[in-house]
């Protein structure tokens, strides 16, 4: 296996991963790191450190006299940005992607409605200038630039809300709109009003006015609830193209 300039584990990772969230393994499959390590040809102990990582998510457990076992899918760590990344990098993606923006619906209204109590002036203008280059890229099909100041903007918000909960789930919101983008789940060009809702937010945080910023938001998500019914109808995924 070539290196590549990546640890030998994390490429390792990058296989054994999306293989065990894809099904490959199914939930109670005996893995032997032997074997993987002949496989991937490493040394056991990268092998070893990959099985760590996997541990980590609670992918897998290890077990003496039995060997690496994959643990049930309501056991894994769903939360983590990497079992994320690939979840959505399988055949379950329109299902993973709806999960998720289920998620952000619920959260990110409140998340909003507090950043308009507890926004710094610094975070506001954080919010603003994301804003505007969610503008700036919104046309043309500029959407890695467009996904960059999105991202931008939601951590903002869960940041600025003052709620240390909400603001771990930052990475998670960053992997929801990250999948969206790389994997074609989204129009070339996002829609106008969508973009006009994020500057409006911008403004109503700015403002502090909770209820405007938090209804604001709330149709942010539900908006993209209902692209994903357009682009991944009925949990099937899109053709490509």
């Amino acid at each position: 296996m070539s290196t590549g300039g990546r640890g030998l584990h994390g490429q390792v990772l990058d296989i054994l991963g999306p293989a065990i969230t894809a099904g490959e393994y199914p939930p109670g499959s005996v893995l032997r790191t032997d074997e993987l390590a002949q496989r991937f040809e490493v040394s056991r102990s990268v092998m070893r450190e990959a099985v760590r990582v996997l541990e980590s998510m609670h992918l897998v457990e290890s077990r003496r006299r039995v060997g690496v076992t994959v643990r049930p899918t309501p056991e894994w760590n769903v939360y983590d940005p990497q079992v994320i990344r690939w979840r959505l990098a399988g055949a379950d993606r329109p299902r993973q992607l709806r999960s998720l923006t289920v998620l952000r619906s619920a959260v990110e209204p409140v998340a909003a409605g507090l950043a308009a109590r507890h926004a710094t002036a610094e975070q506001c203008a954080e919010l603003t200038e994301a804003a505007l280059g969610m503008v700036a890229n919104s046309k043309g099909h500029q959407l890695e630039g467009y996904l960059f100041h999105d991202v931008a903007f939601h951590r903002v918000v869960l940041n600025a809300s003052g709620n240390e909960m909400f603001a771990r789930l930052g990475d998670v919101v960053a992997e929801v709109l990250t999948g969206r983008t790389q994997h074609e789940v989204m129009f070339h060009d996002p829609d106008p009003a969508a973009v006009t809702l994020h500057v409006q937010v911008a403004e109503a945080v700015r403002a502090g006015d909770a209820a405007r910023a938090e209804q604001l938001t709330r149709e942010i998500t539900l908006g993209a609830l209902e692209e994903l019914e357009i682009l991944a109808p009925n949990g099937r995924r899109p053709a490509a193209g």
